[in-house]
C-alpha cells in the first residue's frame, strides 16, 4: 500500500477537515497529501502518526505496524 492510500484508509470515517483542524493544517492541504501532491513536513507526519496511533515509519516508509517510543 501506498502512502497516499495508507493516509486515506487511516482517516476512515472522518472528513478531512476533522483530520485537518486536528493536525493544524488546511483540509485542501490534507487532501494534496492524500492525492501524493505533496509530502507532509516531519512535524506534519509526527501529528498525523499520533492522530492515527501510529508509527511516523509505518506510515510513511512502509515500516512495521509499531509504535515506537
Amino acid at each position: 500500500m501506498n502512502v497516499q492510500n495508507r493516509l486515506i484508509a487511516l482517516r476512515g470515517n472522518r472528513s478531512q477537515r476533522e483530520v485537518a483542524e486536528a493536525v493544524g493544517i488546511a483540509p485542501s492541504t490534507l487532501s494534496m497529501y492524500e492525492n501524493g501532491e505533496r509530502v507532509p513536513s516531519d512535524q506534519i507526519k509526527i501529528k498525523l502518526a499520533s492522530l492515527y496511533g501510529k508509527s511516523v515509519g509505518y506510515i510513511f516508509f512502509d515500516e512495521d505496524d509499531t509504535l515506537s517510543d
